[in-house]
């Protein structure tokens, strides 16, 4: 593994939400970066965990490889929008209301910062990109991220599987003030008494 080559990510929100079946479809057909030759899918009762298979045949197999972690929750999923089907049908005289086809679909659910979406430091830029696909594919949810890559850091922001530009703003945050002439001087203070 070259370390000439920097890559890192920096800070990263994940609301993503995919049907498992989509998200192991997606996974069987990815191309994956440099570095990992396939993504291993294991379940433990309801978490997923998609870990990076290195190409570096010397690293050891004890060695943690970058690994996205998602929450498998049940949702019910409607053929038709029970709310239009209400709006459509409308009517005093219905005697007996058509039950709406629905089934239970799990769902893929990578939602939370980057230590608990995004584990372990090998390997961790090339899972970021396969988690970036995962966002392409996924209908739902939102993915932003601060990277860098050789040096330059770079934004990433996509919507509803639907990569839009995105910025990074440098702000001034609490504590970075450096004359430190902010807030209340305690020691003069004409209210304290000795």
């Amino acid at each position: 593994m070259s370390t000439e080559e920097s890559r890192h990510v920096y800070r990263l929100h994940s609301t993503l939400e995919l049907p498992l079946e989509d998200l192991r479809e997606h996974i069987d057909e990815a191309t994956y970066p440099d570095g990992v030759t396939d993504v291993e899918i294991t379940r433990r009762n309801n978490t997923l965990i998609l870990k990076a298979v290195a190409e570096d045949e010397s690293v050891s197999k004890y060695t943690p490889t970058a690994q996205l972690k998602a929450s498998v929750t049940e949702n019910r999923v409607y053929e038709e929008d029970p709310d239009e089907r209400r709006q459509k049908s409308f009517s005093w005289d219905e005697e007996e209301e058509e039950e709406i086809e629905s089934e239970l679909v799990e769902f893929a659910a990578f939602k939370g910062d980057r230590e608990t979406v995004l584990q372990n430091s090998l390997l961790q830029y090339q899972m970021f990109l396969v988690l970036c696909g995962i966002a392409e594919a996924a209908e739902k949810g939102t993915l932003t991220a601060i990277s860098e890559r050789d040096g330059d850091l770079e934004a990433t922001r996509i919507v509803e599987g639907e990569p839009r530009p995105a910025d990074i703003e440098v702000v001034e945050g609490p504590g970075e003030n450096a004359s430190g002439q902010s807030g209340v001087n305690w020691r003069d203070n004409k209210f304290i008494s000795d």
